[in-house]
């Protein structure tokens, strides 16, 4: 073999083997990424879930209340026209 085609052997081999381990490198990089957004998906929506409950243990409470208590849906501050003497 000639020296042209050893070096030639020798490069194409270089490049190949380079390619396979940056490709392999690339797909673990890819995995990982992949999987920290499975866990912050999970993360959210066991926020998502918190936040439910929360919301649901503060509409029970206002129900509760509201049998208590009379509670008014109207403008605060008293008389409806509003104020200010004069």
């Amino acid at each position: 073999m000639s020296r042209a085609s050893k070096l030639t052997l020798l490069g194409t081999s270089c490049a190949a083997a380079g390619i396979v381990v940056f490709v392999h490198f690339a797909q673990k990089s890819e995995k990982t990424a992949m999987h920290a957004g499975v866990i912050r998906d999970m993360e959210q929506q066991k926020i998502k879930r918190e936040r439910q409950a929360d919301f649901e243990m503060q509409k029970a409470l206002e129900q509760e209340y509201r049998k208590v208590q009379h509670v008014h849906d109207g403008p605060v501050g008293g008389a409806a026209g509003g104020g200010g003497g004069g």
